[in-house]
């Protein structure tokens, strides 16, 4: 079965439930990040670079040069305000609150912390607060550009300070703190108390690059370099980078996943989405002047690494074994993929700032070799883990899905062998049954989706018929989708292994594969993407020959489980869930524009099964193994250090503390290592006592879900 909509407003291009072409079939997940300098994303792969915007010396540039809009972002913001009203899904009501959402938005994209702006400015701009939607109307652009003005002129006063004040070190030895967000603090009233909070900032990061013992000159000069460089980017800021600012301003006021992308941003992102990368293998996100880690992706040398996760933040990059480290914190998104991309097989060196990790914590070196990432390297994949479990050993097969992918073109061309999710997995079914293995576990986490189809078509691997997800459009037209075939091609026990970053097309079978209670979910909430966009050409709508008009991304529709329910913000809830970081700053939940849950009619389904029955005995007895498992104790450990950091606004700026603070961390994962390393001699050592197998598998989240599987499969055979 393929999925076919109405095409809208003639788009020949449809977009499925994770905004990719389906017909360039590559997944790369655009999460859109609202409050950043920069709302853009695109694949830190290899693509071809525009010149535009590069920090070339022979760029001349005008600190007091006055931006105005041009004729064609006028017309522009009247084309995407007319589309965002009349077709978005959330039936839009431009209104005076709708107009100080999309203000408080935009102030925020340039200066989301409140370190460049004085009150006095925002008094100013209050003014415009109830008047945007009548502005976006007429097509009148005087707000935006009036704001980015003044936050030219604040940040060159930003820099003359930095440049005074860097002239000489601080001393460590005062008691003071730093606090490092203020996104909800008080504008304040002078330039002078900015300078106090420019110094404390400025203080922090020189005690974080004093603490790995480097010189002062080089830390005045990295420091100093690092806002004379950003400034120099703002100041090569074009119309059309203040235009999309403001349009997506307007458009995260509606909904997280509507964006607009310029001309120049749209050609890159289509490049992105092309089918072979080469480069590092993930994409990035600009996020409070911290190039951040949006997606790993399957088959490249990030993922194969192990070593760098989503949400680590990236702030020097050096080329080969002995290039010097280059801090790239405020930079320009696309001047940093410029940096980091390279030819296959040379290294890139990445200084990482972990997720987790405060700001005033070590970064840590991650090195990795260029390559090429193929399609066949994102393909599903399978292996056999052993678990003993009640004196016997129990095969599972698991079926390793890092996307839902399919390759639309081989299959137009008609190649009998074209890839795609739901054949390899129905070929690596065939190939475990061969092996005899007891149960199944389907390995989705960190699968942010892909193509619908292919949810669908792999959920009917695991039914014989029936609806997998309902489709609501902005007209409230509902469509149904079920299974293609007739055939179920494995009956034996399963289990579907979710985490938060388990998104959209893998929340579709997750929920379908609960629904019909054929498999047991283990593992996180997932991430609650449960909506459709399309992709617009804006030019379809003035055709014209001078300029470029960009496009715009707007969600048209919403998935619904075969229950009614929603997927958007709830995601998929397991039966047996593992402890998790909170979701207060995570998931779709987190957006404050997210579209809301709600639940329609439920379709005609038959179960397939019922496991509520049997979870009391599987929940006690996996409480009973994790208390005794390391990994999950660590686990524990680093959920309550976060939200211990999480409630931390102050950070001393005392060398003493922050050394004593950096020790007590390191003794802290230098004693997880040893402890690690004994026990894992402990059990070669055991096992090769009692000659048994070893069983051990080096995932201990797999593992556990190995346990539980075994478990169920042990309980279904006791109740049968």
């Amino acid at each position: 079965m393929k999925r076919v909509y109405k095409k809208t407003f003639n788009q020949e291009n449809y977009y499925n439930s994770d905004c990719h072409l389906t017909k360039t079939n590559n997944y790369n997940k655009m999460k859109q990040i609202l409050l950043a300098v920069i709302i853009i994303f695109i694949s830190i792969t290899s693509f071809a670079q525009t010149t535009e915007h590069k920090n070339d010396n022979s760029v001349a540039i005008d600190t007091f040069k006055v931006l105005v809009p041009t004729k064609f972002n006028s017309r522009v913001d009247q084309i995407v305000t007319t589309l965002l009203t009349k077709y978005h899904y959330k039936k839009i009501d431009l209104n005076d609150s709708l107009s100080s959402i999309i203000f408080d938005n935009y102030i925020k994209s340039l200066d989301y912390n409140r370190v460049y702006f004085i009150k006095p400015d925002i008094n100013n701009f209050e003014r415009y607060r109830h008047l945007l939607d009548d502005y976006l109307l007429a097509g009148n652009l005087s707000f935006p550009f009036e704001v980015f003005n003044t936050y030219k002129t604040r940040m060159y006063s930003r820099v003359n300070y930095i440049n005074k004040i860097m002239q000489q070190e601080f001393d460590y030895s005062t008691n003071e703190s730093f606090t490092p967000m203020r996104d909800e603090a008080p504008w304040v009233e002078k330039e002078s108390e900015l300078d106090e909070i420019w110094r404390k900032r400025l203080k922090n990061d020189a005690l974080n690059k004093h603490l790995q013992k480097e010189e002062w000159e080089k830390t005045s000069k990295t420091l100093t370099d690092r806002y004379k460089r950003f400034h120099k980017v703002i100041l090569q800021y074009k119309e059309e980078d203040v235009f999309q600012l403001y349009m997506n301003a307007l458009a995260n006021a509606i909904d997280p996943h509507t964006s607009y992308f310029s001309p120049i941003t749209s050609e890159n992102f289509n490049i992105s989405m092309s089918l072979s990368f080469e480069g590092i293998g993930a994409s990035l996100m600009l996020k409070d002047d911290y190039t951040t880690i949006a997606k790993i992706i399957p088959g490249g040398p990030a993922a194969k690494s192990e070593n760098l996760f989503e949400n680590d933040r990236i702030v020097g990059v050096a080329q080969g074994e002995d290039g010097e480290v280059v801090d790239i914190v405020g930079w320009r998104l696309d001047d940093v993929i410029q940096l980091i991309r390279g030819k296959k097989g040379t290294m890139v060196r990445l200084s990482i700032l972990r997720a987790d990790a405060t700001l005033d914590m070590p970064t840590e070196e991650v090195k990795l070799i260029r390559d090429k990432i193929k399609l066949e390297e994102q393909a599903a994949s399978s292996k056999i883990i052993k678990i003993e479990e009640d004196g016997k050993i129990f095969k599972l097969g698991v079926l390793d899905i890092p996307t839902f992918y399919i390759d639309f073109e081989a299959q137009r061309k008609g190649d009998p062998d074209y890839k795609s999710t739901t054949r390899d997995v129905r070929k690596l079914i065939k190939e475990l049954n061969k092996e005899n293995v007891d149960g199944f576990i389907i390995d989705l986490r960190n699968n942010g989706g892909g193509s619908l189809q292919e949810a669908v078509e792999l959920t009917g691997l695991f039914i014989k018929d029936g609806p997998v997800v309902q489709v609501k459009n902005s007209n409230g037209n509902i469509q149904v989708d079920e299974d293609p075939d007739k055939e179920i091609y494995t009956d034996k026990p399963l289990a579907v292994f979710i985490n938060r970053y388990s998104a959209s097309a893998s929340e579709i079978f997750a929920g379908a594969i609960q629904d019909y209670g054929r498999g047991l979910i283990v593992g996180e909430q997932s991430f609650g993407k449960g909506t459709v966009q399309n992709l617009i050409d804006l030019n379809r709508f003035m055709p014209t020959k001078e300029s470029e008009l960009g496009k715009l991304k707007i969600t048209i529709a919403k998935f619904y489980r075969i229950t009614g329910s929603s997927t958007q913000k709830l995601g998929v809830i397991p039966e047996v869930e593992f402890p998790s970081i909170p979701r207060d700053k995570f998931g779709e939940a987190s957006e404050p524009s997210a579209l809301k849950w709600d639940q329609i009619r439920t379709t005609n389904f038959k179960k397939y099964g019922d496991l509520k029955n049997h979870l009391p005995s599987l929940l006690r007895k996996h409480k009973n193994r994790i208390e005794n498992n390391l990994e999950f104790q660590y686990l524990l450990e680093d959920i309550q250090d976060y939200k211990t950091n999480k409630e931390k606004t102050q950070y001393s700026l005392n060398k003493d503390i922050r050394k004593k603070e950096r020790e007590e961390n390191e003794a802290k994962k230098s004693e997880r290592e040893n402890e690690r390393v004994k026990k894992e001699n402990f059990v070669v050592q055991e096992k090769d006592e009692v000659k048994k197998e070893n069983l051990r598998v080096d995932d201990p989240l797999l593992e556990e879900t190995g346990f539980i599987l075994a478990d169920l499969i042990i309980e279904q055979k006791v109740k049968k």
